[in-house]
């Protein structure tokens, strides 16, 4: 098995079930090592297996929402702790300098709504709370954007992948492509800000 097959959204829901899901969320959402896992990918494939009758769908919602907004909130809290220094760190397997750097230009840029617009960019999603607490931005401004982009990003990924397997015959066989595109569309911003 390959680092990216491990990484692959349909090997990862069956090999960690409910729980595995919601922890991954947690991580990906505030842990600056948890960038590389999939987030958009993973919520509409868990959606799709929950419309299956694999996973749980209200559980698997209120998990996940609960996960992201813990995740970013421990963003948050790190951030406010150690302070400017985190920019200053060496890169590492688990730490890359220009994403930190991206994340708190997409945070100077936007303000407080790009804790909620954070939630649908990949990498950024990571470090901008991480961001916000290095900026000192109030708890209670964050935690509002924070519970308002959890809210829309998990329910929104993972009901649309549960509607699309409840309503659609045959999408089953469709999945690879529908995730490949989540992907594509999920880096886009990304790629479109590098060539500026």
């Amino acid at each position: 098995m390959t680092f990216f097959e491990f990484l692959e959204p349909m090997f990862l829901i069956k090999a960690a079930g409910l729980i595995g899901v919601i922890i991954i969320v947690f991580a990906e959402s505030g842990l600056f090592f948890g960038f590389f896992f999939p987030g958009d990918s993973l919520l509409f494939t868990a959606g799709f297996l929950a419309s299956q009758g694999i996973l749980p769908i209200g559980w698997l919602t209120l998990g996940c929402f609960f996960a992201a907004v813990a995740g970013d909130s421990v963003g948050y809290a790190f951030g406010k702790a150690v302070g400017e220094k985190f920019f200053t760190r060496d890169d590492s397997f688990f730490f890359k300098k220009r994403y930190a750097e991206k994340a708190r230009l997409f945070y100077e840029k936007r303000g407080a709504p790009a804790i909620f617009l954070a939630r649908f960019v990949p990498i950024v999603r990571t470090f901008a709370p991480i961001a916000a607490g290095i900026g000192l931005m109030k708890y209670r401004t964050f935690i509002v954007f924070n519970v308002a982009g959890g809210l829309v990003w998990s329910f929104g990924f993972i009901l649309t992948g549960y509607f699309l397997g409840r309503t659609v015959p045959g999408i089953d066989q469709y999945i690879l492509p529908i995730v490949l595109l989540i992907i594509i569309i999920s880096v886009l911003p990304g790629l479109f800000r590098l060539r500026r």
